[in-house]
């Protein structure tokens, strides 16, 4: 069921919040994240600022800030990040007056980051955030669905093999765990998660005054 319709359950004021998805590379965050952004009119995409060069198709600003190193390294030292790590020798980072200016409007940010990017968020806004870490099926799943792609090296998924398995190692470090063996059923569970995750009265920020007025009544 599509539920773009409602997509904050309630119509009293609440704080937002920062949905992290995070997985091994091949286990489904990248297409989660995608129908959560299509289908959920209320999840807004955190654009990243990367060293990475720019692929086809992507957009300056929409897909990602693209920058220099210098220019990166300047920005981390200003403290202009929420968090910031280099993977594969680039480096990416989360900008972090846009999020904070978000979150006090009720709005809520979706994060496709790796464990360490999510301790460094949960570190600091603590409260905001929701941390959902994808599981593959099985080890060889995961290896035929990096082989499928057919657009990297047997080197290169060798070396996206051996960081999964560090990567697979942080799952405790989460509040929830969902196994990515059907990607409609794995939407489903991140969609209950996020629903339920919005109505939690901690967010509600619209609720002292609410409940006054019912109790003067």
């Amino acid at each position: 069921m599509d539920q773009a319709a409602n997509t904050t359950g309630d119509t009293l004021q609440r704080r937002g919040l920062m949905l992290i998805l995070s997985s091994p590379s091949g286990a489904g965050k990248t297409t989660i994240s995608k129908m959560l952004l299509a289908r959920d009119g209320a999840i807004n995409l955190s654009v990243s600022a990367t060293t990475r060069p720019m692929r086809p198709g992507e957009v300056d600003g929409k897909d990602y800030i693209f920058v220099d190193q210098p220019t990166f390294d300047r920005m981390v030292e200003e403290e202009h990040f929420l968090e910031w790590a280099t993977v594969f020798g680039h480096s990416y980072g989360t900008p972090k007056a846009q999020v904070k200016a978000g979150l006090r409007e009720g709005r809520d940010f979706l994060f496709d980051i790796d464990w360490q990017g999510t301790q460094q968020l949960y570190q600091k806004l603590e409260t905001d955030v929701v941390r959902v870490f994808l599981l593959p099926p099985s080890i060889d799943e995961l290896r035929r669905r990096l082989t499928g792609r057919g657009t990297d090296s047997a080197a290169v998924i060798a070396a996206r093999m051996e960081r999964a398995r560090a990567e697979i190692s942080h799952w405790d470090g989460y509040d929830y765990v969902v196994v990515n063996d059907d990607i409609e059923a794995c939407y489903d569970k991140v969609l209950e998660i996020l629903h339920a995750e919005r109505m939690k009265r901690a967010r509600q920020t619209g609720l002292i005054g609410f409940v006054r007025e019912l109790m003067k009544g």
